[in-house]
């Protein structure tokens, strides 16, 4: 056998929603690579705008809303895939 056999596992990690509020901008696209901190989304509730920030780096596998849609607690905003 020739190559490195050591399996690549796959980490999916969703970001959602925290709270119920309106999704202002979508800063990302799907397959786009992001950093520890990079802005996936911007949302607004009660007046206040709220980044969600990815936690980790990783690559947009999908995303899940769009400006102007209505988002709950544990709503689905972005999917990242990291390896």
């Amino acid at each position: 056998m020739k190559g490195d056999m050591t399996p690549v596992r796959d980490i999916t990690v969703r970001a959602e929603a925290d709270l119920v509020a309106q999704v202002l901008e979508v800063r990302v696209v799907a397959g786009q690579p992001v950093a520890a901190g990079d802005e996936l989304v911007l949302l607004e509730s009660m007046k206040m705008e709220i980044p969600v920030l990815a936690e980790r780096a990783a690559t947009v596998a999908e995303v899940a809303v769009a400006a102007g849609a209505a988002v709950q607690p544990g709503d689905l905003l972005v999917l990242l895939r990291e390896r």
